[in-house]
C-alpha cells in the first residue's frame, strides 16, 4: 500500500483524523497541541496519527493535502485546514457546525 493510498483510507474510514506532530495524548508542537485541545473541548472523537514517526508520512499528508504545514483536520474525508483555521472556526462556532453538519457526535462542551 502506498502512503497515499493509507493517508486515503484513513481518511474515508475516520469521521474525524488529526494528522498531528505527537499524539492526543502528548503533543510535540504547540500548533498540534491547540488543535488537541478545541477538539477535547468540543468533545469529538478522532483519530490522531503521529506524522513524526514516519517522514513518509509526514511528506505525504503534505502532498496529499497540497497544504504546507502540520497539523491537518480532515473531516467526513474532507480536508478542514490547519491549526489556526480551526482556531477560527471553533471561536466563531463554524467549527461546531460543521461537525453537526456532517453528522459527527459532538459532546456537551460549552462553545466559545
Amino acid at each position: 500500500m502506498s502512503i497515499e493510498q493509507f493517508i486515503d483510507n484513513e481518511v474515508k474510514s475516520n469521521d474525524v483524523v488529526l494528522f498531528m506532530k505527537g499524539t492526543p495524548q502528548f503533543p510535540q508542537c504547540g500548533f498540534s497541541g491547540q488543535v488537541v485541545q478545541i477538539l477535547d473541548h468540543v468533545g469529538v472523537g478522532y483519530k490522531g496519527l503521529n506524522v513524526l514517526e514516519s517522514a513518509e508520512l509526514r511528506n505525504g499528508i503534505k502532498t496529499f493535502s497540497n497544504w504546507p504545514t502540520i497539523p491537518q483536520l480532515y473531516v467526513k474525508g474532507e480536508f478542514v485546514g490547519g491549526c489556526d483555521i480551526i482556531r477560527e472556526m471553533f471561536q466563531s462556532g463554524e467549527l461546531q457546525q460543521l461537525f453537526t453538519d456532517k453528522g459527527v457526535p459532538v459532546g456537551t462542551a460549552a462553545s466559545a
